[in-house]
């Protein structure tokens, strides 16, 4: 199952998983014509769209429970759903700001921990183990000042897939976290082609920003079977844009 696959990086991670030959769920929040659009582009058959708002916990669940059945089990979840608007502190009102990070917490960390607990319940009812890759940021580490919610929740989501990593280790299941740097989506778009375009693009060495399916490519080795030993990691995919050891 891949969260927030309506488009941009989550509708390349489906792609990835189903031209691997696997069937995906494919989980939408209010972008129901775009996760259409995804389930069309899908190679292979037993795909199925779910829609549900993982900022309320019932549906969180739920929504484990639908792909599992709908799957005929669930054996990798990908955390890719979240919100990221603008509200840098200087000039945001504080009702705006206290609303920022409600929506931010709620779904980016609450509902990718809710969602990992559903999921990790059914891998662990199955017996045969699983995979959960949560989508982090670089933003975590090199500071989001007009999002520093966004920052702040992708920190934590970071440590919830370390603490995650240790828990469910003895049931098979490995937990591993990717902290992409910029991305071509549509999300996006606006800056890479407006006046800080260039900037941006400069931040790599590169000179260039992420392709979708190249961070979608280190997501489905990650959720391998080879890559049972990376659990609780963070990797780091921004092109050399942000070092750190």
């Amino acid at each position: 199952m891949v969260s927030g696959a309506s488009r941009g990086l989550g509708r390349a991670v489906a792609r990835a998983f189903a031209a691997n030959g696997d069937r995906v769920a494919v989980h939408h929040g209010g972008r129901r014509r775009d996760a259409e659009t995804t389930l069309a582009s899908l190679p292979g058959g037993g795909h199925v769209l779910l829609g549900a708002d993982l900022a309320d916990p019932r549906q969180a669940a739920e929504l484990a429970d639908a792909a599992a059945e709908a799957l005929g089990g669930l054996d990798v979840l990908v955390n890719n759903a979240a919100v990221n608007t603008p509200h840098p502190p200087a000039t945001t009102e504080y009702g705006d700001w206290c609303e920022a990070w409600r929506r931010h917490v709620d779904v980016n960390l609450l509902g990718t921990a809710n969602l990992s607990h559903a999921a990790a319940r059914h891998m662990i009812g199955q017996g045969t183990g699983g995979r959960i890759v949560n989508v982090g940021s670089r933003g975590a580490f090199r500071g989001e000042p007009d999002h520093p919610a966004y920052g702040a929740t992708k920190a934590a989501v970071h440590a919830l897939g370390q603490s995650l990593a240790v828990a469910l280790a003895p049931y098979g299941i490995a937990v591993t976290s990717v902290a992409p740097g910029f991305i071509d989506t549509e999300r996006v778009t606006h800056r890479l082609t407006g006046p800080e375009g260039d900037a941006i693009r400069a931040q790599s060495p590169y000179g260039r920003v992420a392709t979708p399916e190249e961070v979608a490519a280190a997501v489905l080795w990650l959720a391998s079977p080879q890559a049972q030993w990376s659990a609780g990691a963070v990797l780091d995919l921004n092109g050399a844009s942000h070092l750190r050891t």
